[in-house]
């Protein structure tokens, strides 16, 4: 994750440098110097650009890189500058989806305000401005019924099954809500590397291999390629390997289909 940084101000002004309202809003609004103004978390490079990205956002990312603090630091960021709005962060599991929130309960903590759940979810995360974050599993028979959503965040994508991608989607109609998948790859199948392979140019595409993470140390990494080529390539450089054992690579079967058309 980004690094945690106990002497930034919180959001005060340097003394004698004169601020208008339109420079408070700008602030106010801007993700990046919230993060570090307001939750004391300095962002590395590539964590700017996903948390200046739009609407619609596909992170490839080694293990370790921060990515869970950041789709917590995105959708409290959502929830504090947008009043009313709905954010569901999923995950393949409820154990994930708790400690997801737990690092965006974090955050609330630094912004001054008291954690309190929203009385209907046993996950969530209710604001004073009536902003909501819920955490959910992946459970296709009881996520329905949200709508409205103002940022949807899948984590650990890859591992998160494609009916329950497919039931969650069209929360989004409604609000034109923004959608952001972060993940490892797990092989070269499902919504994750879809989207990554075969999306629109609308994603934003945005890969992290560990050797570019100031995080990770180079002799972790040369411990870790001793270990299995294939398992590090997909771990920690992002890379989409089939699955050991397959009988047919992803581009034999590609190919099958293409002489077939």
């Amino acid at each position: 994750m980004g690094q945690f940084d106990s002497n930034v101000n919180g959001g005060s002004t340097r003394p004698g440098k004169k601020t208008d309202g339109a420079s408070r809003v700008e602030r106010h609004f801007d993700i990046e110097k919230f993060a570090k103004e307001r939750l004391r978390f300095v962002p590395d490079e590539k964590q700017a650009i996903v948390l200046r990205g739009g609407r619609r956002g596909l992170v490839n990312c080694t293990r370790q890189w921060g990515k869970s603090s950041l789709m917590a630091l995105k959708a409290v960021h959502r929830a504090f500058t947008k009043a009313g709005s709905l954010t569901l962060v999923l995950t393949p599991s409820a154990r994930q989806s708790g400690e997801l929130l737990r690092k965006a309960e974090t955050f609330v903590r630094l912004l001054g305000i008291k954690i309190r759940g929203d009385g209907v979810n046993e996950m969530s995360i209710a604001f004073p401005n009536g902003s909501r974050i819920v955490g959910l599993p992946q459970n296709e028979a009881t996520v329905r019924g949200f709508s409205a959503v103002s940022l949807m965040l899948i984590d650990e994508a890859a591992r998160v099954k494609d009916e329950f991608y497919r039931a969650v989607r069209p929360m989004l109609a409604v609000g034109d809500g923004d959608l952001w998948l972060m993940s490892t790859p797990n092989g070269k199948r499902g919504f994750f590397w879809e989207e990554w392979e075969r999306g629109t140019e609308a994603w934003e595409r945005i890969s992290v291999a560990a050797p570019d993470c100031p995080r990770i140390s180079k002799r972790f990494l040369e411990e870790e390629r001793a270990k299995g080529d294939a398992t590090y390539r997909q771990e920690y450089l992002g890379e989409f390997v089939d699955q050991e054992g397959a009988i047919f690579s992803q581009e034999m079967i590609d190919g099958m289909f293409q002489d077939a058309a």
